[in-house]
């Protein structure tokens, strides 16, 4: 049986984040296209939602680089194995769909990377913000190419 999924909203520079979790843990990060929010902070809220929106009110003050509430994802074991090796691309810093590859042992899999880079669901806390082209240009990102772009300025912003 599934544990029950709460919301809660945090509204950030760049827009809202819907935190979407159980009890333990946060399943869901994603910049929702709403102007205002709908799932507020209650009394019954779970601490795992409270905890990881306190931390992303932390990054995005320039108090966080690394995230430590609990999550889980769901993809396939490659999905896995990407967005592990994105969560290695250090705070402030840039990577390519081919670092990646090359990063999981697969140089030819620039493609399907690309592929479960775009299917990642914590968005900021698993960085595929952080990922540019080879050219060294932005690339897709769910939240908008602006977001995107918005992320990596604050990050060199507040590096260390």
């Amino acid at each position: 049986m599934r544990s029950r999924l709460h919301k809660l909203d945090y509204k950030s520079p760049i827009g809202i984040l819907e935190i979407v979790g159980t009890e333990e843990a946060i399943c869901s990060i994603m910049f929702s296209e709403r102007e205002e929010i709908v799932n507020f902070n209650h009394v019954e809220t779970p601490k795992s939602l409270k905890h990881c929106f306190n931390e992303l009110n932390e990054y995005f003050k320039g108090e966080r680089c690394e995230f430590t509430f609990p999550y889980l994802y769901e993809g396939t074991d490659f999905q896995k194995t990407v967005w592990n090796a994105l969560k290695e691309i250090p705070y402030a810093k840039t990577g390519s769909y081919k670092d990646i590859a090359v990063s999981i042992g697969n140089e030819k899999a620039i493609r399907a990377v690309g592929s479960a880079n775009g299917k990642n669901k914590l968005s900021i806390v698993i960085p595929c913000h952080r990922i540019i082209g080879s050219n060294g240009k932005l690339t897709g990102y769910a939240g908008g190419l602006w977001r995107k772009e918005w992320l990596l300025r604050h990050e060199r912003t507040f590096s260390r």
